[in-house]
């Protein structure tokens, strides 16, 4: 069903609702980039891994994927961050600092997208390496309340056999908390059907389907995810803002696009905020998730990306709570949470804005510095990434 955005009239921005405490699924995060700088830095020295000056500063790296040697210097850092995840107590202290950033940002819900085959040489295997992020899932989700399930991801540079063996291995642990499965790493080699047959196994075990497409790669790419591979979501998908008839096709469709406007920039795929088409998709009533990507590598985290929606796109509160409750909706989620989400969501709204400078105060933006910040107003009820 087609979603027509309601016209607001542009707000005055004398007074501005905390985006912070605005409630939100989170669908579109890899493992070792929601990572914290600050403990890639403790990892690296407890291991004794000589990170490389781009990843020693505690501040986002210059990126530029939009060529093959971008990429290439993208990956490699993120290559040289997993490695500092050795053993199973840093992938437990990585899930639980993910959530603890998400519950701050406002973060009711998290989806987090893995491929394990990336972790299993050194976690003992590829099931032992699965079974210990997902331990450690269960017990971020048990230490902070936020409840949390994983994508497993294939590695589109890998053969398409590794594709069916993880999309097997996803289906056997669909009651541990695995939801869906996707497919990463640089949209522009190989074709999306040569993984068909994965996303098959994937989508008859009762999975979702929720691979890349539509960020290095233009609208075709988008296409062929929903073709192809059956999406339920596509990550990224905003390049079918170039193509009418594909924009009016996801409108049309039940198909979220997990929209990442900082790691957009980040990589080059667009050169300014504004040139970010989230208005383009907005009006065409295509249904959106905003998502940070990987805030080690681009430095911000959930909330921001909202921010960069009201800063850079004048989305109102109104938008910006409707943005809230399309994630909700797309989220893999129980029918009475998401009731009881949406209701929050209704309730930010209905509350009165705060002062701007309150707000800026708080620091809404969701920059490092709030991860001093309390969680409590928050707490709920080639190689790939």
């Amino acid at each position: 069903m087609r979603h027509y955005p309601t016209q607001h009239p542009v707000e005055t921005r004398t007074a501005v609702r905390d985006l912070r405490t605005l409630p939100k699924a989170h669908l579109h995060l890899h493992f070792t980039g929601s990572m914290r700088p600050e403990t890639l830095l403790e990892l690296a020295d407890k291991y004794g891994v000589h990170l490389p000056e781009a990843l020693q500063g505690g501040e986002p790296p210059k990126l530029r994927a939009t060529d093959e040697r971008g990429w290439f210097r993208f990956q490699r850092l993120y290559d040289m961050a997993r490695s500092c995840l050795r053993e199973p107590e840093d992938i437990q202290r990585l899930v639980r600092e993910a959530a603890e950033e998400d519950l701050r940002d406002g973060g009711r819900w998290l989806e987090i997208q893995v491929d394990p085959t990336s972790y299993a040489p050194r976690l003992g295997g590829l099931i032992p390496a699965l079974e210990v992020i997902l331990d450690a899932v269960d017990r971020a989700t048990r230490d902070t309340g936020l409840p949390i399930r994983v994508l497993v991801a294939a590695n589109r540079m890998k053969h398409p056999l590794d594709a069916r063996t993880l999309a097997r291995l996803a289906v056997r642990y669909r009651d541990r908390g695995v939801i869906g499965f996707g497919l990463s790493n640089d949209e522009r080699r190989g074709f999306a059907r040569d993984f068909d047959r994965a996303f098959a196994i994937a989508r008859d075990g009762g999975l979702l389907a929720a691979p890349h497409g539509g960020e290095l790669a233009g609208p075709f790419s988008v296409r062929d995810c929903l073709d192809d591979l059956g999406a339920g979501r596509v990550g990224h998908g905003v390049r079918a803002a170039e193509d009418p008839a594909l924009l009016a096709r996801l409108a049309d469709s039940d198909v979220t696009c997990e929209v990442c406007p900082a790691s957009n920039v980040a990589l080059g795929v667009y050169e300014k905020q504004e040139d970010v088409p989230l208005r383009v998709l907005w009006d065409a009533g295509v249904r959106m998730a905003l998502g940070a990507d990987d805030p080690l590598l681009f430095g911000s985290r959930l909330a921001a990306q909202y921010e960069l929606a009201r800063e850079h796109h004048a989305f109102t509160d109104e938008e910006l709570a409707e943005l809230a409750r399309q994630s909700l909706r797309a989220a893999r989620m129980p029918r009475p949470l998401l009731d009881e989400l949406l209701a929050d969501v209704d309730a930010w709204l209905a509350a009165d804005a705060g002062a701007p400078d309150d707000a800026e105060a708080r620091g809404v933006a969701g920059t490092l510095s709030d991860r001093e910040s309390s969680a409590d107003a928050a707490t709920p009820a080639g190689r790939s990434r």
